[in-house]
Parts: structure tokens; sequence; C-alpha cells
């Protein structure tokens, strides 16, 4: 009996063993597990940060899309404006071009006409030119007046009636008659000054045009400058005799003028 004792005590002390080391296995392999586990858990952590920032990301990205998106529509918007208003200033200078080219060739022909109206006077006592845009015909006094005096030649009525034959075939034009004296002071029973003087010869030229050759009374206009616009020094007495002078002013009517330099509307 002692002998089965011993074997069967042997018998158990190896179960216990066996099972023993089975479960200490066991732990070390759930432990093992634990550990792979804890790494997994913190590798989704971490994925999980990842994937919030890139969701963050690609919102943003699209916020900035669509801001760059209403930006190129309000840029293109703004082109497109920008290309009209050029498109119009081009069409206002080319417009503005073509009637300043039909203008010129409008003074061209008058002076041209002026000149050969008045081909057999004196080149000395009537000149027509071209000034800033407008005609001038200027007019000695020795043609027109009498030393110190506004009353009209009987010779020189015959070169006002030309001068208005060609501006009665151009209604659109007004006319602006200057009367210009030397410096040497003028006083008389007639007239008080240099400045009365060169009023009342602008205005006898004017009346002219108006009673004896029927060019309309609105385009004309009488003006008096006295001795402050001079052509010429008047440190000579050939150079004051180039300043005594009349002059007849052809030129556009002022509302056609203003609306040949009216801009065309620019958009904001």
């Amino acid at each position: 009996m002692n002998k089965v004792t011993g074997i069967i005590a042997a018998a158990v002390i190896l179960l216990i063993a066996g099972v023993y080391g089975t479960y200490a296995y066991h732990q070390k392999e759930i432990a093992t597990l634990k550990t792979q586990l804890t790494a997994r858990d913190g590798q989704v952590s971490q994925y999980e940060s990842q994937i919030g920032n890139l969701q963050a990301t690609n919102k943003s990205l699209l916020g900035r899309m669509e801001d760059l998106s209403i930006i190129s529509m309000e840029g293109a918007e703004s082109i497109n404006k920008s290309l009209d208003n050029i498109s119009k200033q081009y069409d206002f200078i080319e417009n503005l071009s073509t009637k300043v080219q039909s203008k010129d060739s409008l003074n061209l022909a008058l002076v041209m006409n002026i000149k050969r109206s008045l081909v057999d006077i004196n080149d000395e006592d009537v000149q027509v030119e071209v000034k800033g845009g407008v005609v001038y015909v200027s007019i000695s006094d020795k043609l027109l007046y009498q030393s110190g005096s506004s009353k009209i030649n009987q010779s020189a009525e015959e070169v006002i009636g030309k001068i208005a034959a060609v501006v009665n075939d151009h209604e659109e034009l007004n006319i602006l008659v200057e009367g210009h004296t030397d410096d040497v002071p003028m006083a008389n029973s007639c007239v008080e000054d240099n400045w009365d003087l060169s009023v009342k010869r602008a205005t006898s030229v004017v009346r002219m045009l108006q009673t004896e050759y029927f060019v309309a009374p609105e385009r004309l206009t009488a003006a008096g400058r006295s001795e402050f616009v001079p052509k010429e020094l008047n440190t000579t007495a050939a150079g004051r005799s180039a300043n005594r002078r009349t002059e007849i002013i052809i030129t556009p009517r002022l509302d056609q003028f203003f609306q040949l330099l009216e801009s065309p509307i620019i958009a904001d």
C-alpha cells in the first residue's frame, strides 16, 4: 500500500506541476496580448487624431476653394467692366479723332475759300490762318478805318462782304470779332481810350455783318482787347502797325464743341 500511495502522490504532484506550468504559460500569453492590445489602442487613437486633422484640413481647403471661386467671379466681372470701359474710351477717342479731322478739313476749306475770295486784296492788309483749331482773318486798321476812328471805310466793305459770303455757307459756325490797338494812348471826342476804340471797331464790323450781309446776330460776338494782346512788340512803327488790327475768328458753336468733348459714361 505504501508503494501505491507513493506512486499516486507522485502522479498528483506531476499533474499539479503540469497544470501550474500551463497556467503560467497562458498568463504570460495573456500579458503579451494585453500589451499588443494596448499598443493597438494607441495606434487607433493616433489614426483617429490624424483622420480628424485631415477632415479639418479638407474642410479648410473646401472653404478656400469657395472663396477663390467668389474672388474669381468678382475678378472676371471687374475685368469685363474694365474691358467695356476701355472699349467705350477707344470709341470716344476714335470718334473724337474723326470729328477733329473733319473740323480740320472744314477749316482748310474755309481758309481756301476766304483766300480765294480775297485774292485781289493786299496780303499785308488781310491775313488768313488757322490757330488753335479755329480760323483767323486778321484785317489791318488802315484798310478798315480812318486813324482813331471806328467808322468802316467804304473800300473795306467789299472785304467784309466776301468774308460774310463764306461764313453764311456754314451756319453751324460762330463769328467772334476782336478789336486790337497798339499801346499809344488814344482819346478824342469819339473814344475815351484804347479799350473804347477796340470795342467800337469790333462792334462796327459785327453791325455791318448783320445789317448789310445778313449774318444771323446770334452767331456774332464783338470784343475789344485794347493793346494787351499784341502780335509784335510796340517798340517800332512796324510793330505798332501790325498790332492795330481787327480779327474775325470763325469758331465752332460752343454747344457743339462741348458735346464733342463729352466723355463716355464709365462704369464703376
